[in-house]
């Protein structure tokens, strides 16, 4: 990584952590199981991953949800890992579009989308229960329901924000070939 784009990269973690942690931990929406919310913060995590790639995207995920946790009641690492696993999955994803070209049509809201609710299923609906039956001896059958309504509503909240952030955020970046000389 060029000196300028590792100073970017660390300039996009550092505000990328504090905005997914003021999504997390203000613009949640409760939901009747326990200990689940519908997240925005995922949405713009995908944003910050496909634009600056899976490191920022993961440690975005990271310490956003270890910061939201420590203001809360304490960090769940098994969660804590997920976020940054997301955060990871949704970069390399993000490697598939074009979205810093100043490209993201209908086909690459259709890679995005089937990316992100893969990744959201193994992370929140396999990997995160599974983890929290391994390290904090959780029953089985709170997790996994926890784990997959994370999962089905993570999918639903970056479907949407996600989409469209990604979208806004190719409509403010010129396309290579489309600005063109006037002729006098």
């Amino acid at each position: 990584m060029k000196k300028g784009n590792s100073i970017q990269a660390i300039v996009a973690i550092g505000i990328g952590a504090a905005i997914y942690f003021v999504l997390a931990r203000y613009v949640a929406i409760p939901t009747p199981v326990p200990n689940t919310t519908l997240q925005t913060s995922y949405g713009f995590l995908a944003l910050i991953a496909s634009v600056f790639g899976p490191i920022v995207g993961g440690l975005v995920g990271f310490l956003g949800h270890t910061l939201t946790d420590m203001t809360l009641y304490g960090p769940w690492w098994s969660w804590i890992v997920c976020s940054g696993i997301c955060g990871v999955c949704y970069g390399f994803i993000g490697k598939f579009l074009s979205v810093t070209k100043g490209i993201f049509g209908v086909k690459d809201a259709i890679i995005f989308n089937i990316g992100q609710i893969v990744t959201n299923i193994v992370a929140w609906g396999v990997i995160a229960p599974s983890l929290d039956i391994l390290i904090y001896s959780e029953p089985a059958n709170k997790v996994y329901l926890q784990g997959l309504t994370s999962a089905a509503l993570n999918s639903i909240s970056v479907a949407i924000i996600g989409t469209i952030l990604l979208y806004s955020y190719a409509k403010t970046r010129v396309q290579k070939g489309s600005l063109s000389k006037e002729n006098d």
